[in-house]
Parts: structure tokens; sequence; C-alpha cells
């Protein structure tokens, strides 16, 4: 379904995505892994035909982004950040905005919309302003104006940052629910825990992947144990854990701090200790 080429973007001398290569398959929920600026948002931008690569190429359903970038855009949705949703109209009218722009039919919408309140439990609320609606919400909208046309791969820009645990639950019970449809999923994330519930990952950095695999695979070839934090002022926990023995690596991914230990069961109960002593509060750690 998605086929990259060395595909690469330069804005003048910043190389933001450096020939990555790397296929998607029908049904298949694929990650691409890394911090802020590693250059997640810039692909999938070029893959949705927003943005123009500067070299190599990318097919999704056969058609290259580079040559042909309007054709791809029926096969796909592209939900990206902050997606284009408006606050003064309803949960509805947004649905039926972005179905009035792909000209799906009435008989045809009504089956769809049934569906898509199913899964996103938003029937409720259909006549609510999007505006009003909770961030977790706004993103389960976002998804539903995405799915109405029902494209065959759908691309999304991190689509959970900054929404509560039980709607991150519910984003990803709707992605795995459009996986076994058939759907090609590419998902762009900063989460550890997000990225092991794909079927595989690239790890980017700097517009470069480090590693392609399995998320399993990949976690028995790494060197030590990693762990997912969250806790109170993150760049100050971040400085005060690079200081600890049997910290082997920080890396700050938003409001997420990833943290590789030697031991956990040794190494991150002292470092918790020291986080505590220093009025950091730990909310997380998986």
């Amino acid at each position: 379904m998605i086929s990259v080429r060395a595909l690469t973007r330069r804005f003048g001398a910043l190389t933001a995505v450096d020939a990555l290569s790397f296929e998607v398959a029908k049904g298949e929920l694929f990650g691409l892994v890394g911090p802020d600026g590693a250059g997640k948002t810039t692909t999938l931008r070029m893959l949705a035909g927003v943005l123009a690569p500067t070299s190599g190429d990318a097919l999704l359903r056969g058609v290259s982004v580079a040559r042909d970038p309007e054709g791809v855009k029926p096969h796909i949705a592209y939900m990206s950040q902050r997606f284009g949703l408006y606050a003064d109209l309803t949960v509805r009218e947004n649905i039926d905005f972005y179905a009035d722009l792909y000209e799906v039919g009435a008989a045809e919408r009504a089956k769809r919309l049934e569906r898509l309140w199913q899964f996103s439990s938003l029937g409720p609320f259909e006549k609510r302003l999007a505006g009003q609606l909770s961030g977790g919400m706004k993103q389960k909208l976002g998804l539903c104006c995405a799915l109405i046309h029902q494209p065959e791969i759908l691309l999304l820009d991190e689509p959970t940052l900054g929404v509560d645990p039980i709607s991150r639950r519910d984003l990803w019970l709707m992605l795995h629910q459009m996986v076994a449809e058939g759907v090609a999923v590419l998902v762009s994330t900063a989460y550890l825990d997000e990225a092991e519930r794909c079927d595989h990952i690239a790890l980017l950095d700097r517009g470069r992947i480090v590693a392609l695999d399995e998320p399993a695979k990949l976690q028995a070839a790494f060197a030590g144990q990693i762990l997912s934090v969250r806790v109170s002022e993150p760049r100050r926990a971040a400085q005060l854990l690079r200081s600890l023995p049997g910290i082997r690596r920080v890396s700050l991914f938003g409001d997420t701090i990833h943290v590789v230990l030697e031991s956990r069961e040794h190494d991150w109960p002292r470092a918790e200790r020291s986080l505590a002593a220093a009025g950091l509060v730990v909310t997380d750690a998986l």
C-alpha cells in the first residue's frame, strides 16, 4: 500500500528527511517513532501530497507522490497534529462537511455515520459545537472526519499528543479496528508504549531511520532497560536523571522522558527517590 524509496526533503541547508525507505502493507499498523525534530511530520506531509519531496519518491496504491500528488489524495486520509475542525460547527456538521468534500452520497453517508458513532461514542454529542469538545473528543472527531470516505490508507501525525489516557486508549482501539478491516495505517508517535502497539516501527533520528523492525525484536536487541516516565517539570527531571549512576541515557520527548537503565529493579527505585527528594512527582513509569 505504501512504498517509500529514498524519500528526502531539504529546507535550505537543513535535511529534515534523509533518504527514508520502508514499506507498509495492507492491514498493517506501521509506526514512525522519534523525538521532536526527527522528521516525522515532514515525512507524513510528503506522503499526503502536501509537501513535495526534494528527491526520492513514495508510491501510495501505486501512485507517485512526486509526480502526481493530487492522484494520491482519493486513496488516503491525513490527520495532522492540529486537524482542521471548525469550532463553530457541530460534531455532525463537521463530519457532513468532510463527507461533502469527498462526495459521499446520502444513503452511504447514513450507513457510515452509524458505524462511526458506534466506535467513537460521539453520537450523543452530534449537536455539540466542536469548539466545546475536550481534547480527546476533538481527536476522535478528527478521526471520524478522516474516515468518512473510507480511505485505504490512513496517515496520522501524533494523534494522541496531549490527549488523556482514556481517550488515548479509545483512539488506539479505533485504529486497531481499521487495521483489522484491511486499512494500512501509518502513525507517528513519540510514546514508546504506543510504539509497542505497531506491527513494525521505524526509529527516526534527525531525519534518518536508525532501526526498523518489529517492536519485540528491537527490544530484544536493545542493551539495557528503557522506561517511559511522566513527571512534573520534565526538563528539570531529565537534567537530574542524567547525573545519577545506573542511568545510561535520558531523552526528552514532549512531556515524557525516556530513561535507559542498566537495571530497572536496582536503578529506578534510587532514581525515583532522588526525584522525590528534589520535589518532582512521578505520575507514570512504564
